[in-house]
């Protein structure tokens, strides 16, 4: 089965185009390298020992897209591509409206004339409404408070209406929760361009000195400890989620919607504590003021997930600190 991964050189992508790989998928990366790196794919073929077929596209370029699917015959995409900073978002909302929006809308475009019908859609749990109480189920309120999450809640909706018409179109929404770590050989993790947005990374950069110092935004939040409560998964398990979709894919009608997430609520100290214990107490930190487009509590109800897509995760907290931090210590790209 031939998979494409859009945005497959980026934090998520790359760790799912190891997992497809071994787990007997042929992928193929397509990226814009906004935010990701070329040098990705010669540490993809260092784990994986195969070579990844890659494809530099932006998928506003809808005619470089076209040709693409003209000379390619591909099974299924994942679609992964898109920006994804909460505070940005909010700051250049037309730039994430353009961007993930357009950009989903060329994608199925040139599925549909080339008869591609299976998608896996990298959706979050930004969609939900920050008046549910967590855990949150698939069917819980939607109600997106920044313009990242609703261009996921948007491009849902397009992704359930294309399903509709097209009744030969299969997808599957995956609703990621906070993914965090790194791969085991230390290779591949989350390493964005600039000054990091994630709260993983940025540790990992303190506790490495390349950073000075950790900014928490905001200890007067309605949590035990102040700080925001979000749940946490390590990378490799959401990859594994992807196999597991893929997997799945041809058992359903139109379009199924999942969780991806541990079910365990951690705050912003847990995290850091936790990065502390393990790796020694590097991380230096204040208290800043609260980030606009935050959410106090939220953490998954994995429950469809496990029951549907006979999904787990394995990996703990201490797993996904050490990963991360080894990760930041052994990477070359500075």
């Amino acid at each position: 089965m031939k998979v494409l991964l859009t945005g497959g050189l980026g934090y998520i992508g790359s760790h799912t185009a190891v997992e497809l790989t071994n787990n007997g998928y042929e992928v193929e990366i397509l990226d814009n390298l906004y935010n990701s790196s070329r040098r990705t794919l010669g540490k993809l073929k260092k784990i994986t020992g195969k070579a990844i077929k890659f494809y530099k596209i932006d998928l506003l370029n809808f005619k470089a897209l076209d040709k693409l699917f003209l000379e390619n015959k591909y099974d299924a995409v994942i679609h992964f591509a898109g920006l994804k900073a909460v505070g940005e978002s909010v700051e250049k909302p037309l730039l994430y409206y353009e961007n993930n929006i357009t950009g989903t809308i060329n994608l199925l475009k040139a599925m549909q004339k080339h008869r591609v019908n299976q998608l896996i859609f990298s959706s979050s749990a930004c969609v939900y409404s920050n008046e549910n109480v967590a855990p949150f189920k698939e069917d819980a309120k939607l109600s997106p408070i920044n313009p990242y999450g609703r261009t996921k809640l948007f491009i849902e909706e397009i992704i359930k209406d294309y399903c509709k018409a097209n009744k030969d179109f299969k997808s599957i929404i995956l609703r990621y929760f906070n993914p965090i770590g790194a791969h085991d050989s230390a290779l591949i993790g989350e390493d964005p361009n600039g000054i990091p947005n994630n709260l993983m990374p940025y540790i990992s950069k303190v506790a490495n000195g390349k950073l000075k110092i950790l900014n928490i935004f905001g200890d007067d939040y309605d949590t035990p400890d102040g700080t925001c409560i979000r749940d946490y998964i390590h990378v490799v398990d959401l990859a594994i989620g992807h196999v597991k979709a893929l997997d799945h894919i041809n058992k359903i009608t139109g379009y199924e919607i999942y969780n991806l997430g541990t079910g365990q609520g951690y705050s912003v100290l847990d995290v850091v504590n936790a990065f502390n214990n393990v790796c020694g107490n590097l991380v230096k930190y204040k208290i800043a003021p609260r980030r606009e487009g935050d959410s106090a509590c939220v953490y998954a109800c994995p429950d469809k997930s496990k029951e549907e897509l006979n999904f787990k995760t394995t990996k703990n907290l201490n797993d996904m600190c050490l990963s991360a931090y080894l990760f930041e210590k052994n990477n070359k790209k500075r």
